[in-house]
């Protein structure tokens, strides 16, 4: 084991390593969630490409020292593409016995493990459920451990500035940082920027967390035993700027940009919910641009408030989660009979009911294609990764304006606390959208008038003279727009609303296996399985297996070509965070293939180790 050293006079390699994956873990109150995001965003501007994958419990503060109350946050760096946050980690920092406990799995034999010494109390030992010190007792004699005391270094370092003992341990996670800057050959420059500026009123607070993340990165500068350090050189990403976004950040610039292409003002009514809330506080920064954010007592009054914003003629948006979906689920169905554009963005999460707030899962696809009465069919895509989020914003809003009908939209926990490097895009380089906005003084005016192509009905605003029209739940008679209990005239109007969203084919990319187009197991999967299924799939192809990989970014409507992809593979596994929801959709839509399944629903993503053992015994 390595104690702690004050030799300064130490030879070190410098190792140059195609990619490394690191965790942090500790307490929820242990800032494990900013320590990554430092790290990611140095490790950003510094050129690598990235991929990261925060974990935290559900409670806001759950018990301090308890297995369940874990938080963590996992980054993984490289010099190559990078499409997933990692499997095996390399260096695992464990600021307490319950993140050990819960995290050295993760960790590879014969790597990296810096503990807080400090923290390894009786007490804390004990909340662990450890019987001895596994400090002490020799388990952990598999792993290149560094013990430090972290607590009493971070006291020492900020000794002169006359903090309280609750604001010393606050800075706790910097001398963390610090020590896994050194190794890894970061500079500290970009962190102590965002001290500066995070904390510009309260100057202690930057100079003790500027201190203590020093202190920490010039003691493992004294560790004897760090005999190698490492460097991750730089990745050959096409040029243009770039930002480091996690997905609700993502998805919140699409809609911007929608807004911008459109011309129209963005509204957006939503209520609180996990993981969906901080695509709302984005939102809410950006009011300059034309946007109405209103955070609402409900679900229901979320979206209905949207669905009269989109009434009065604006890009209407509603954001929620799971349970939030289902609370909504009649007025989609409004909507959908009013035939009025509106996005509703749906964060994936853990269920059923309030389930596993925190954690990802793919389990309301069914809900968001037929969780409603009647027939009522609306246009379903999905995001695959946290930057591409910003895409397919922009696309549910253009689908959504163009087609006069409600769009769903759905990312997931993964996605939407998932960080990548995004490259900036102008809204000018974006698609057009164009609308079917009826001018003022236009006669002869029928609300149900269609479009030939699209069959999109008109857009009529209220208050505009001649325009006057009926909306509303019950059935309109397709000429006049009034109510009608016509037998027939419902008939036709269900049609016509089902053939409406088929048309919508021809507006969408047809797919493409990636690797491989025809060989002996297609790969398939949609949504924020994208980077585990893609790594997987290039790696195997790569080792000369023919094996492809079909991901499904729109889902209802399908592409066009889906069933001439399916047929050119003697295999096709579906693999989904769920107990199989797309495999239905298949087996629905293309009866003509069989199809093998791989599911996992333990709030976690899929690892690129058990999707290779599952596709190799299937080869």
């Amino acid at each position: 084991m390595i104690t702690d050293n004050k030799n300064s006079t130490i030879s070190r390699d410098n190792e140059v390593v195609e990619s490394v994956v690191i965790r942090f873990v500790g307490d929820s109150g242990d800032g494990m969630q900013l320590t990554g995001t430092q790290f990611s965003d140095t490790s950003a501007m510094f050129g690598n490409d990235i991929a990261t994958f925060p974990n935290y419990p559900s409670e806001i503060r759950a018990p301090q020292g308890s297995l369940y109350g874990v938080s963590g946050f996992q980054v993984h760096i490289g010099q190559k593409d990078i499409a997933t946050p990692g499997d095996d980690v390399d260096v695992l920092v464990a600021m307490n016995p319950a993140g050990l406990k819960t995290n050295l799995f993760a960790l590879k034999p014969g790597q990296m493990l810096i503990v807080d010494s400090d923290s390894f109390t009786k007490k804390n030992l004990e909340k662990a459920q450890y019987e001895t010190n596994p400090l002490e007792d020799g388990s952990l004699d598999n792993y290149k451990v560094i013990q430090v005391a972290m607590t009493t270094h971070t006291k020492e370092a900020v000794k002169e500035l006359g903090l309280d003992n609750k604001s010393i341990l606050r800075s706790k996670n910097m001398f963390a940082l610090g020590m896994v800057y050194f190794i890894f050959d970061r500079s500290m420059d970009h962190t102590i920027e965002f001290f500066e500026k995070k904390f510009k009123k309260k100057p202690a607070v930057v100079e003790a967390n500027t201190k203590v993340l020093k202190a920490g990165f010039f003691y493992a500068e004294t560790l004897e035993l760090i005999s190698t350090t490492y460097q991750v050189a730089p990745a050959k990403m096409e040029k243009g700027m770039y930002r480091m976004l996690n997905g609700n950040t993502a998805t919140a610039w699409g809609l911007l940009a929608a807004q911008q292409n459109s011309g129209l003002e963005l509204f957006l009514g939503s209520y609180p919910i996990t993981p969906a809330t901080d695509i709302l506080h984005e939102l809410v920064k950006h009011r300059y641009f034309g946007i109405k954010t209103f955070q609402a007592e409900d679900e229901i009054a979320g979206i209905t408030s949207s669905i009269g914003a989109a009434f009065a003629g604006d890009l209407a948006i509603t954001t929620t989660s799971g349970p939030g979906l289902a609370l909504k689920g009649e007025a989609i169905g409004l909507a959908m009979m009013i035939e009025l554009p509106l996005v509703i963005i749906n964060v994936q999460r853990g269920g059923p009911s309030t389930g596993l707030p925190t954690k990802t899962e793919q389990s309301d696809l069914m809900q968001a294609l037929y969780g409603r009465n009647g027939e009522s069919p609306v246009i379903v895509i999905a995001a695959s990764t946290p930057s591409n989020a910003f895409d397919y914003a922009y696309e549910a809003c253009k689908l959504a304006l163009e087609h006069m009908t409600p769009v769903i939209l759905l990312t997931d926990g993964y996605i939407a606390n998932g960080s990548a490097p995004w490259k900036i895009k102008k809204a000018a380089d974006m698609p057009p959208i164009s609308n079917h906005l009826v001018k003022e003084g236009t006669t002869e005016y029928r609300p149900y008038e269609r479009d030939e192509k699209t069959l999109a009905r008109k857009w009529a605003i209220p208050g505009m003279k001649g325009l006057e029209h009926r909306v509303g739940g019950l059935e309109k008679d397709k000429d006049s727009g009034n109510v009608s209990h016509v037998p027939m005239n419902h008939e036709y109007q269900t049609n016509i609303r089902a053939e409406k969203i088929n048309r919508v084919q021809d507006y969408i990319p047809q797919v493409k296996a990636e690797y491989n187009e025809e060989g002996d197991l297609l790969v398939v999967g949609w949504g924020g399985t994208y980077g585990s299924l893609s790594t997987t799939v290039k790696e195997m192809s790569d080792a000369g297996y023919k094996v492809g990989h079909l991901h499904f970014n729109y889902i209802n409507p399908l592409p066009k070509n889906t069933a001439d992809i399916l047929g050119k593979f003697k295999k096709i596994i579906v693999c989904e965070l769920n107990k199989g929801q797309m495999v239905k959709v298949l087996k629905m839509n293309f009866t003509q293939f069989e199809y093998l399944q791989f599911n996992k629903v333990q709030g976690l993503p899929f690892t690129t180790i058990e999707l290779t053992d599952k596709f190799k015994q299937l080869i």
